[in-house]
């Protein structure tokens, strides 16, 4: 039975469920478009809640949030008497500050409330539950949720691990409270080093970055061909499904040696101090929890340890199903998934007329760029032309 629409619901043409970059983004030029919208959630709440004070960003100010170009971050410098070189690499604090910026400038229509479920009624509109009880009705819904519902832990990691003494980077950025403690790092790509960084200026008294590769080169990404392929996007949505699966593997193999085989130079003197130690071409073999708490580690290289605390630097992992307020709607049921990403059109719309998906779940056809804020524009870009009824 589908469930029908209260009179008291608030009315709008388009709800965007999210308020990440995607979804800021998605709104300005949505505003731009003079289409009605509302945006809920708590603008970068992932961005301030998920990511530790001193993180600094792989992206350049050219991965600005302005489809039309006006404000830009260099705009936001200029206004600083500032420029590129001054703030590069970009800060999680500088760029926080950028948004907040961008916000202001766009008065953008946000409600700061999370969906508690979505279903799909019988004339195709949609009713969003949200979390105090209020009930918004949409003819079109945009889901830009980000990274926070997917998690990366490997099953077979989950084989080692003891249950409830594990924590991913994402959940663990009061990093303050390892002063004088021993931890072990699975994984060991940028965020890995990055967190042994910040973990070592804490003042840890051991960091053990365990991975079963070679440790990356520390050298300079070059992200300048992503830029050209995502920006041409806007114009050729199909330009990465139309791709032969050889040529599809190619452009993820290059986009992955940038952002995995390369760590950034400027962390190389960060984690190598004494207190940091590397186990490359290492696996934990097992894992067992004292009396006292700490973890009694074993590798399978023969080493043991004893830390405090297993940190997860494994990323993120497309899932759609994963989504809370879709696991209790009726439209997950009816939504076309393959291998955790929504089938979507060149304009983000799943197989549901009027329910349009973005961020890392739209990588199964746009690509891996899609994990990646410099994809937001070309995002925003295709949605809007979908929303205002152009292919």
């Amino acid at each position: 039975m589908q469930p029908t629409a209260p009179a008291m619901a608030k009315e709008t043409d388009v709800l965007i469920i999210g308020a990440g970059p995607f979804g800021i983004c998605l709104a300005a030029n949505v505003q731009q478009l003079g289409l009605d919208y509302l945006m809920v959630g708590k603008p970068m709440e992932f961005w301030e809640q998920n990511m530790p004070k001193g993180m600094y960003l792989r992206s350049a100010c050219d991965w600005h949030l302005d489809v039309s170009g006006e404000h830009t971050i260099e705009h936001f410098l200029a206004q600083q008497h500032l420029t590129p070189v001054d703030v590069e690499p970009l800060s999680l604090e500088f760029y926080r500050s950028y948004v907040q910026w961008f916000l202001a400038q766009k008065q953008l229509n946000n409600l700061p409330v999370y969906v508690q479920q979505l279903d799909q009624q019988a004339d195709g509109s949609f009713i969003a539950q949200m979390e105090d009880g209020s009930l918004i009705r949409a003819q079109k819904v945009v889901i830009a949720v980000g990274f926070k519902y997917l998690v990366n832990v490997p099953e077979d990691l989950l084989t080692v691990l003891s249950a409830g003494h594990f924590v991913h980077t994402c959940d663990f950025v009061d990093l303050e409270q390892m002063r004088g403690k021993s931890c072990l790092i699975l994984g060991g790509r940028q965020s890995a080093f990055e967190w042994a960084a910040l973990l070592a200026e804490a003042d840890a008294k051991a960091i053990h970055l365990v991975y079963r590769h070679d440790t990356p080169a520390f050298a300079e990404a070059d992200w300048s061909w992503v830029n050209k392929i995502v920006d041409a996007m806007g114009d050729d949505p199909d330009w990465y499904r139309n791709l032969l699966e050889a040529e599809k593997k190619e452009v993820s193999y290059r986009l992955w040696a940038e952002g995995r085989l390369k760590l950034e130079p400027w962390l190389k003197d960060r984690v190598s101090g004494e207190n940091v130690h590397w186990w490359p071409n290492t696996r934990m073999a097992a894992s067992t929890v004292q009396p006292d708490g700490t973890i009694n580690v074993q590798l399978d290289s023969g080493e043991q340890m004893v830390v405090d605390q297993i940190i997860l630097a494994t990323g993120y992992k497309a899932a759609v199903a994963r989504v809370p307020f879709l696991q209790s709607g009726n439209i997950l049921p009816l939504l076309a998934v393959e291998d955790g990403f929504p089938e979507l059109d060149e304009s983000f719309q799943t197989n549901l007329p009027g329910l349009f998906i973005t961020s890392l779940l739209a990588g199964r056809d746009f690509g891996p760029f899609f994990g990646f804020t410099v994809s937001v524009r070309s995002s925003a870009k295709l949605i809007g032309r979908g929303l205002v009824g152009k292919g």
